[in-house]
């Protein structure tokens, strides 16, 4: 009878306890790139300029607003054609990249945003497109039968709406703890089923061995004396 204890074959990943090193290693490397690129941008900040379309007289009011949607599409490119990037100071590449127009489903208004690394560089950007836009829609007032007005000056950002270095730190971290995690979910699988397979083959071979030394060997012939 083969008394020889059975051998326990644990999990991949318990067996490398080293390997769960590598989620707050990735949450920290993840922490430490979001700070460095929070603290090395430069801040963001953001200023709003609002207009509103208004129906000129004997037009009809729910005209303004289609106009208000169709003038918050082009608002960039009306702004470029006009004089907004001289009012700014700004080329016409930076004005679209750097301007945003968003309009209300409900209300004619248009809302501009411009950003910028100076606070009164994204107060003059959002000002100059509203001005653009109030000209542009003067002079085709007479076919369109409606007319953009200043509704509200931007004001003069006082912070930046781009991440801190604290705010970049927790994103970071967060992001690379899920690839971290991700990273233990894939290799202890691939780890496992190959010591799975490796136990196999051992499993196979000493069950072959065993069984080799179980089975007796075949007895002698008995001798049998020669016919003279």
């Amino acid at each position: 009878m083969n008394t020889t204890p059975r051998r326990t074959f644990l999990p991949a990943a318990l067996r490398t306890p080293g390997r769960w090193a590598v989620l707050p290693a990735a949450v920290l490397a993840g922490a430490v790139l979001g700070g460095g690129y929070g603290a090395l941008k430069t801040p963001q900040y953001a200023a709003t300029s609002y207009v509103i379309v208004v129906p000129a007289e004997k037009s009809d009011p729910a005209a303004a607003l289609g106009f208000a949607q169709a003038y918050g599409r082009v608002a960039t490119d009306i702004a470029v054609t006009g004089d907004a990037q001289v009012w700014a100071g700004v080329t016409a590449d930076t004005l679209r990249k750097s301007v945003q127009a968003a309009t209300s489903p409900d209300a004619p208004m248009i809302s501009i945003t411009a950003k910028a690394e100076k606070p009164a560089k994204a107060v003059s950007m959002a000002d100059g497109v509203a001005r653009a836009l109030v000209l542009n829609s003067t002079h085709v007032a007479g076919s369109t039968g409606v007319k953009v007005v200043q509704f509200s000056r931007a004001t003069k950002p006082v912070a930046p709406v781009s991440p801190s270095a604290p705010l970049s730190a927790l994103v970071g971290g967060c992001a690379g703890g899920l690839l971290g995690g991700l990273a233990l979910l894939v290799r202890p699988k691939r780890a496992a089923a190959r010591g799975e397979a490796r136990h196999s083959r051992q499993a196979a071979a000493t069950s072959g061995a065993t069984s080799s030394a179980a089975v007796p060997a075949p007895a002698a012939a008995a001798h049998q004396p020669e016919a003279v």
